[in-house]
């Protein structure tokens, strides 16, 4: 019985650094990604292409893109679907995000990223970042957990909404009027779908 308590006691000893370093670690690798992007965008010397291609080569790496396109489904709708339409849906989604992302750096000027302290949510982490502006200010939480090749990104908060939740409302009421084929098609469109700061319908999102 002492030799068994002894073990546990030394397994929970070895386990708690690791847990201790998460958020830390996840904190810096936003900061370090994020800070790359906010270079790219200040260098005038790059097309817009040029820097939309750069940006993309940066984030992608922490971006669970897979994740997010189920998520955005969630378990209503994703598990309904066959793998060649989840196939399918993902790619479409995956180059809807990408673009929505893009699409919100361009209006980036010269704004300030202020980090906040990273935050241990059970087996996750959020990391909380303010872009301060002359004449805004917006709270952004990026939502990290860690796979088996290190933390990746599953949702985004810019504002307080939730990025897969805002899709995940919009899809359901696509799914629940029409057919997957129908979804798929409008993704294609380029204003179908979209999140914006003042719809308040993505506050949570399902992995949270």
């Amino acid at each position: 019985m002492r030799n068994i308590l002894f073990f546990v006691l030394f397994v929970l000893l070895l386990s708690a650094p690791a847990l201790a370093d998460g958020p830390a670690e996840a904190g810096e690798l936003v900061k370090t990604k994020v800070n790359s992007v906010m270079e790219i965008l200040k260098d005038k010397t790059l097309d817009k292409v040029g820097r939309d291609e750069q940006i993309i080569q940066i984030i992608t790496p922490i971006f669970d893109y897979r994740a997010m396109a189920k998520l955005s489904l969630g378990k209503k709708h994703w598990p309904q679907l066959s793998k060649e339409n989840q196939s399918a849906f993902s790619e479409l989604f995956i180059a809807r995000l990408k673009k929505s992302f893009l699409e919100k750096l361009n209006i980036y000027t010269d704004e300030q990223i202020v980090y906040g302290d990273p935050q241990q949510k059970g087996k996750k982490v959020h990391v909380p970042t303010i872009l301060i502006s002359k004449d805004s200010r917006i709270e952004m939480l990026y939502k990290l957990y860690r796979k088996p090749e290190g933390w990746k990104v599953y949702d985004v908060e810019v504002g307080g909404v939730s990025v897969i939740q805002t899709y995940r409302s919009q899809f359901d009421d696509a799914l629940n009027e029409g057919t997957i084929e129908g979804l798929l098609e409008k993704l294609k469109e380029d204003d179908s779908f979209a999140v914006s700061e003042s719809d308040k319908s993505g506050a949570r999102s399902e992995q949270n």
